[in-house]
């Protein structure tokens, strides 16, 4: 990540869900953008321009679908603890946001993302690299459910920076997409929906889906959410406008994205001082995004019957 910000992961390896914490120094500006029909998003309130409160104190990403917001409050009591917040008569008020993905389908449905783990999240936030794969909000992911769990791949949590000009941007993104993951550069397949076999072809969903096959019609089990950090100076409505602008990683990175049954949601938060135009750092925030989503399935471990991008035999890369 980018100097001052830490980053913290609550991973429960049994159940199969945890949680991430973006944790900035400072109280940072925050925006969000949402994409998709399946969002479940805490701190929409005071992400807005009009909202009392200026700053967010944190931002959470978790897996255990509406139950996971559970752990806001955790992060909250973590940060109220040390007098993180806003100043009101007797203690403070932490303004944390968050979003969740839907990871019930995997593991152990019961176990999601609670308070304690929130707290624990908080408190293992450390400056510095960023653990990646199957951690955090990342445990329970898997992407490519076109033809649901059974011919999907594991999904995963995933980290970028990008450097601008006069400032740098950095991306956190939990990966559990609908669609594939595919590599923007190459133009390959890097994970999603299998062949009937259930072997190491990769369909292609978007082409699938352009060809006839009809989309998915269970509930929802998807949603790629995600936070960019950057030191440009920003405003709340130029937060919201960069988030805006990041989403092109979704596109670039996800084949196809923001369909009805994922619920994308990438916040940004502004931590800096330094001088910068909007459209500048939302173009390398989605160079970021691509780069996690990316990152985040090829640090994925395989599990029996959801094999991960390491294990195809064409090395994570598979032409559909």
């Amino acid at each position: 990540m980018i100097s001052g910000v830490r980053v913290g992961h609550a991973t429960d390896p049994r159940a199969l869900t945890g949680c991430t914490v973006i944790l900035p120094d400072r109280p940072a500006v925050g925006g969000v953008e949402i994409r998709g029909w399946a969002a479940g998003v805490h701190g929409l309130e005071f992400l807005d321009p009009r909202h009392l409160v200026p700053h967010v104190d944190a931002v959470v990403l978790a897996g255990g679908s509406a139950y996971g917001l559970e752990a806001i409050w955790g992060v909250m009591q973590y940060l109220e603890e040390r007098g993180v917040g806003f100043p009101v008569a007797r203690t403070v008020v932490p303004h944390v946001a968050g979003a969740i993905l839907f990871d019930l389908g995997v593991g152990d449905h019961r176990v999601r993302p609670d308070r304690a783990m929130g707290y624990a999240a908080a408190r293992a936030a450390r400056a510095g690299a960023c653990e990646e794969g199957n951690v955090g909000a990342g445990t329970g992911a898997t992407v490519g459910k076109l033809h649901k769990l059974e011919r999907a791949m594991r999904g995963g949590l995933g980290c970028a920076v990008a450097e601008g000009t006069s400032f740098v941007t950095a991306a956190v993104m939990a990966v559990n997409a609908v669609g594939d993951v595919r590599d923007g550069e190459t133009g390959r397949l890097v994970a999603g929906a299998r062949d009937a076999a259930g072997g190491e072809r990769l369909v292609d969903t978007a082409a699938a889906l352009a060809a006839g096959t009809p989309p998915p019609v269970f509930r929802p089990v998807n949603t790629t959410i995600g936070c960019v950090v950057t030191d440009a100076r920003l405003g709340k409505a130029e937060a919201s406008r960069v988030a805006a602008l990041a989403m092109d990683g979704y596109a670039r990175a996800l084949s196809p994205p923001h369909l009805a049954t994922d619920g994308d949601t990438l916040f940004c938060l502004s931590i800096g001082d330094r001088a910068a135009d909007p459209a500048e750092v939302g173009a390398r925030a989605a160079h970021a995004v691509a780069q996690a989503i990316l990152r985040g399935v090829r640090a994925a471990t395989g599990l029996p019957g959801l094999p991960a991008a390491r294990d195809l035999s064409s090395g994570g890369a598979t032409h559909p």
